[in-house]
């Protein structure tokens, strides 16, 4: 069963998305800020992060980067409840594999990303 994991700060949105991932048939952890989301991704080795821009302690961007120099490092979707736009070139130039908005969350929408070539 492939791995995913969940680093929000948000309760509400980890447990929607937990369920929407498990329903994908992933095993699901979560993390509630940048720097528990790395270590638990040291550990765990997700195959697929669902990480949030604004968290409390790092941007989701930095902590993008520092999982693309893990060992395996895992495929990085990034989400806001802001739109894409209002992060200009900053996505297109992260270790992501995209953005989804939190609106706009589903299954269909992350089997997309991942099945895009990384860039």
């Amino acid at each position: 069963m492939p791995r995913a994991l969940i680093i929000d700060d948000s309760d509400a949105f980890r447990a929607s998305a937990r369920s929407l991932l498990e329903a994908e048939g992933f095993a699901v952890s979560e993390a509630a800020t940048g720097s528990a989301g790395i270590q638990t991704a040291r550990d765990e080795r997700p195959e697929l992060v669902l990480l949030d821009i604004q968290l409390p302690d790092l941007d989701g961007f930095e902590v993008g980067e520092r999982l693309a120099r893990l060992e395996r490092p895992p495929a990085v979707v990034l989400t806001s409840s802001r739109d894409g736009a209002d992060y200009g070139s900053l996505i297109a130039g992260s270790a992501s594999r995209g953005f989804i908005a939190k609106s706009e969350l589903s299954g269909a929408a992350i089997r997309a990303l991942l099945a895009e070539p990384s860039h």
